[in-house]
């Protein structure tokens, strides 16, 4: 493998998608004890694994028997929370004849932007691994509404690979990784086997096309893999509809891995890098962009324009003029204070605010800039 191995992993995340754990309208209980022949497989090796798990919503509406699709979101929480007691009892008991103990941790979206929750969530994570506790995680449907969801749990588990400073993200799919183009309608399409850098080219690769129960894609695993990826975790996509699919990935390699260049050693910038929607941005000059890539802090003067409406301590993407993603950060100043101090000299900022603020908009510290 290029640059990267698995077996050398301490700690890794797999997300199980919908279209593996339900077949039929059921649980695929044939399909996941092959699947838990994996997990002991890398237990043996001493890697710790956390699950992610999707499935609650298709397996809560099958057991209402309700058969429309169109729904709600309240009906889709009512689903939710009686399909979360569905898998998570079949992963208990399935788990149980292998001796292996399990736990539940539902997410919002909030518990892992919020950088609080997301040390308390990470500290769960790490003491249940401790114990030798299969973490099984989920979005959690039953409350979350869609402005503030993941959407789906491909970006869920790179998410969770940040906050638990995993070394991998095995993202198992129908598919046996990307190919240069959809090869369900293209016979000429080829597999890659190694991604470094996600670019335009390589999103254009991508297919949006999901199944019945899911509602990612190839689309939604490049953007999982792009977050795990920033924070120096790096992203498997391989095929899972299949027994012992991870094993078998071991054996042959067949998929495509995304190498992570990064080191992932700093827990505040990886947690900025991972954000999933940051809350405003900000365009800068020339000027601006230069100082960043050579280390420096953003101030006030190298700031255009703003857009979005943040707070104080909110992540914020930097922006060049032409639209091109430079980074990430959290903000000093709200969005209207930086409105009236873009363009300014530090020496001017008390003048302006009335007070004495930083001088930096987004220190160095706590700023993240793409690759």
């Amino acid at each position: 493998m290029k640059n990267v191995s698995l077996e050398k992993s301490v700690r890794l995340v797999l997300k199980i998608g919908s279209s593996l754990l339900i077949k039929n309208n059921k649980f695929n209980k044939d399909w996941l004890e092959t699947l838990i022949e994996d997990l002991i497989f890398f237990k043996k090796k001493k890697i710790e694994i956390i699950v992610v798990a999707s499935g609650s919503v298709s397996l809560g509406k099958n057991y209402l028997n309700v058969k429309k699709n169109k729904v709600k979101i309240q009906e889709k929480q009512a689903f939710a929370a009686c399909g979360q007691v569905i898998l998570m009892n079949n992963f208990m008991k399935i788990l149980k004849k292998k001796k292996i103990n399990v736990a539940q941790i539902l997410l919002t979206y909030s518990d892992t932007e919020d950088r609080k929750k997301s040390i308390n969530s990470r500290e769960t994570i790490k003491e249940l691994l401790k114990m030798d506790i299969l973490p099984i995680i989920n979005e959690n449907d039953s409350v979350a509404i869609d402005e503030l969801k993941f959407g789906d749990n491909d970006r869920l588990a790179a998410r969770v690979a940040q906050i638990s400073d995993s070394d991998f993200l095995i993202l198992l799919s129908d598919v046996a990784g990307l190919y240069t183009s959809n090869p369900k309608k293209d016979k000429s399409a080829k597999l890659l086997k190694f991604v470094e850098e996600i670019d335009k080219k390589i999103l254009k690769m991508a297919s949006k096309e999901t199944n019945l129960h899911g509602t990612g894609g190839m689309t939604t695993k490049l953007e999982a893999a792009k977050i795990a990826m920033s924070s120096g975790c790096s992203t498997i996509i391989c095929k899972g509809n299949r027994k012992n699919p991870i094993q078998k990935y071991f054996k042959n390699n067949h998929g495509t891995v995304f190498i992570s260049k990064k080191k992932g050693t700093n827990n505040i910038k990886n947690w900025i890098a991972g954000t999933v929607k940051p809350s405003g941005r900000v365009v800068v000059d020339s000027g601006a962009i230069l100082a960043l890539k050579n280390g420096a802090s953003l101030l006030p003067i190298g700031v255009i324009s703003v857009f979005g409406s943040f707070l104080k301590g909110d992540i914020i993407k930097i922006e060049s003029i032409k639209g091109e993603e430079l980074g990430k950060g959290m903000s000093h100043y709200d969005c209207n204070e930086i409105k009236k101090i873009k363009g300014k000299k530090t020496s001017d900022l008390k003048n302006i605010l009335g007070y004495h603020g930083r001088d930096e908009i987004i220190h160095r510290d706590f700023l993240t800039l793409n690759d």
